[in-house]
């Protein structure tokens, strides 16, 4: 698929995927990728087809390779190349094929629908498998190196609060699908766990550890700025009854009496980005907490705190092209010409990319933890 200054090259195969056939580049007529902070990123990809095309035979063998979990899931890689620049916009496994035949002598459609590495950890339950004297990131290393086929590279945060079980007191085991297991764990430390692609093709980042919201931003996203406008459209809302204390209990093991303390949103690596941020108008009790050591329950607190601190919201779209580069989730970008109460830094909490021939094209949602910038000058 070509457009000015953007190539889209697919590659389509069991574990190692190879560059797909010419009839399926000249049959495609859309693809979109959706990514997003807290949950599997996704594309669905859309062909035009006749009775007589050779996509019939082509998407039949590729449904029946994803007929079972003993058959290796169909891994598309897809990979954009935007001046001269190649780059990773999404490497997953085809989940799900649906055919549409064409009437009235229009073509049919085919539509392609897959999600990121994670749905290729959801597939075997392992539950019962031990873990003696193994820390928290231990079990996800070992977890995650199955993987390695995939290019899969763990980045491994170590917990704030380490709780290393003692073989004759317990012995942690595996409870269900290695996703659903890192995904427990994660909300244990309270971490984040994502596979996201790169940073070159073939090659992914399998991320456990906290949601980082620092770093270098993203070239600034300017609205009703005349010519420096690089946005379609863009809105914000404020919610000022978002932000939540938790209120975590640790009992005395001496008189079994729950005390409660709370756990404000105080993480370095989410640090404010707005000067007045959001007010604490609700208080959750962690009651389950009470049942937890103290470096469990502070832990389930601070998950708990960082979830409910964005009170600001942005959503728009815009073009790839007139931006200049591919604007990408779970990372920092800039806003300029919305006002002051709007304007700074934001957290990308999703994107999801359409391109068709001629085009290119993204939306987004942002968040942030608060009105008026922190910095005096967004940088561009």
């Amino acid at each position: 698929m070509l457009t000015k200054g953007i190539q889209l090259k697919i590659m389509i195969g069991p574990v190692i995927p190879v560059p797909a056939p010419q009839v399926v580049i000249d049959a495609l007529d859309s693809v979109q990728v959706t990514s997003a902070a807290g949950s599997a990123s996704g594309f669905q990809m859309s062909f035009q087809f006749n009775s007589k095309s050779e996509l019939n035979t082509i998407f039949l063998l590729a449904g029946a390779m994803n007929s079972g979990p003993a058959t290796p899931p169909l891994r598309v890689m897809l990979i954009m190349i935007l001046n001269g620049t190649p780059q990773p916009l999404f490497d997953g496994v085809m989940t799900h094929i649906e055919v549409q035949a064409g009437k009235s002598g229009s073509p049919g459609t085919v539509t392609v629908t897959g999600e990121d590495l994670t749905k290729a950890m959801n597939m075997i339950d392992f539950s019962g498998m031990p873990y003696p004297a193994m820390p928290i990131e231990a079990r996800v290393a070992v977890i995650c190196a199955k993987y390695a086929a995939f290019g899969l590279v763990p980045l491994i945060i170590p917990v704030l609060f380490p709780d290393i079980p003692i073989p004759i007191e317990r012995i942690p085991a595996h409870q269900g699908t290695d996703l659903e297991y890192l995904q427990q764990l994660a909300e244990e430390a309270g971490y984040v766990f994502y596979i996201e692609p790169g940073p070159v093709a073939g090659t992914n980042i399998a991320y456990f550890g906290p949601e980082i919201k620092i770093g270098v931003p993203q070239p600034a996203l300017n609205v009703d700025m005349d010519a420096l406008t690089n946005v379609e459209n863009m809105s914000f809302s404020f919610d000022p009854t978002q932000g939540v204390l938790p209120i975590v209990f640790i009992q005395n093991q001496m008189t079994r009496v729950p005390i409660p303390i709370p756990i404000p949103d105080f993480n370095p690596l989410q640090p404010p980005l707005g000067v007045l941020s959001t007010p604490l108008s609700n208080l959750k009790m962690l009651k389950e907490t009470a049942k937890m050591n103290a470096a469990q329950a502070v832990s389930a607190g601070l998950n708990e705190a960082r979830k409910s601190q964005d009170s600001v919201t942005a959503n728009g779209s815009l073009n790839v092209l007139r931006y200049g580069r591919v604007l990408k989730a779970r990372q920092l970008v800039g806003v300029r010409g919305a006002g002051i109460a709007y304007d700074g830094l934001y957290f990308v909490k999703s994107v999801t990319s359409t391109l068709k021939r001629g085009e290119f094209k993204q939306s987004f949602n942002l968040t942030r933890n608060g009105l008026i910038s922190i910095t005096p000058r967004v940088p561009v």
